[in-house]
């Protein structure tokens, strides 16, 4: 007997904490961005999710949403130009390196709950 798959909040959950979105056991990923061909724990196919650039734009939304207004909020205080980079774009980096692989998780737990594999239904 097979256990029921995971609602959608559970499998993205899941995804965003770079699990197997089947199980929650196994890891998502193999390198940075390259997923698994299959979870180690439970055996699920995850190597044909595609999840394309919208991790990408899902990212660059996010961080932007946190680096603009802290910019704006800095450029009250007349702080210089050069104080506000050296801290705006290691944010960016950082914000980006942490949140690329987690939302890409996310979108991936995402198709494979709809069961999208290479963007077509199965």
């Amino acid at each position: 007997m097979t256990a029921p798959r995971p609602g959608v909040f559970t499998a993205m959950t899941r995804g965003f904490s770079l699990c197997c979105p089947n199980c929650g056991k196994g890891a998502l990923f193999r390198s940075l961005l390259k997923l698994t061909d299959n979870c180690p724990v439970c055996g699920e196919k995850l190597g044909d999710i595609r999840a394309d650039d919208v991790p990408a734009y899902f990212t660059i939304l996010i961080v932007g949403h946190i680096v603009v207004p802290a910019l704006l909020i800095a450029e009250r205080y007349d702080f210089s130009s050069w104080a506000e980079l050296s801290v705006a774009v290691p944010a960016t980096l950082a914000l980006t390196w942490l949140l690329l692989p987690r939302v890409k998780g996310a979108i991936a737990a995402l198709l494979w709950h709809l069961n999208l594999r290479d963007g077509a239904p199965a």
